[in-house]
């Protein structure tokens, strides 16, 4: 009996294999026939590096990962993972946003192995600055706020030599911030940054000051006007645009 078990598991195991591939063959097709060359010329513009587009519109996009999620014929997180991944090898953007509306669905599973995964998605995956958004500010910044103890392994990618592993120890704090979590961190990974000559990680850390202040205007406030004359202007000018005008005026002052 239970050897015929386990043969009908595993005969299960190869339909489902062969369902999921089958699943990334239609959905790579839909994003194909949903695609025209005026979105994919728009789309590049917004890039300074060389992108790879089919051209689909994000609410498209959106659409079709919700769909074809519910199509999933399992949805462990180990075979949504391993899907994940082989959307992203292709380096579409389309693909990728997939792949990360994806992994944050399965946020409910995480548990803290899955640092090492995301950690090599960014390293490996990302090469550009929505890719680094998408994932970090959903995926990660979840993660993070479940398990934090792994927020100082943002401060070491904030000491990498790869823009946007920087860029991601920045992006991966603001949802987390604009809730008033991990100030110190913020401050510690701003410090970091704080004079990275990179405009991307400029404006990553920027924006993630931006958001905390939002729960601590006045003490980021002092932050920037304690850094200001080492901030690069990008940074500065994120960093203090949702401040009344008088403090912002006060920081922007030589």
């Amino acid at each position: 009996m239970r050897s015929t078990t386990r043969r009908w598991s595993f005969i299960s195991g190869i339909d489902d294999l062969i369902n999921m591939a089958e699943l990334l063959t239609s959905l790579r097709a839909e994003l194909k026939n949903s695609a025209d060359e005026k979105t994919r010329t728009s789309g590049k513009r917004f890039f300074k590096e060389e992108i790879k587009l089919y051209g689909v519109k994000s609410a498209t996009v959106s659409r079709l990962a919700k769909k074809y999620f519910g199509q999933l014929p399992v949805k462990e997180k180990k075979e949504v993972f391993a899907l994940c991944e082989e959307l992203l090898k292709t380096d579409y953007m389309e693909e990728s946003l997939v792949a990360f509306d994806w992994s944050e669905r399965m946020h409910k599973k995480y548990e803290p192995a899955d640092y090492k995964t995301f950690e090599r998605w960014v390293e490996k995956y990302v090469n550009n600055w929505a890719k680094c958004d998408t994932l970090c500010n959903h995926t990660i910044g979840t993660f993070v706020v479940m398990y934090p103890e792994y927020v100082t392994e943002l401060k070491r990618w904030a000491r990498s030599d790869n823009r946007w592993v920087k860029r991601a120890a920045a992006v991966t704090l603001i949802l987390p911030a604009r809730k008033g979590l991990f100030l110190e961190d913020i401050f510690g990974i701003s410090d970091i940054l704080l004079e990275d000559n990179d405009d991307l990680v400029q404006k990553g850390y920027g924006w993630m000051l931006k958001e905390a202040s939002r729960k601590h205007l006045n003490v980021v406030h002092s932050y920037v006007l304690k850094n200001k004359k080492k901030m690069p202007r990008t940074a500065l000018r994120y960093a203090i645009e949702k401040m009344p005008e008088e403090m912002r005026k006060e920081a922007m002052r030589k």
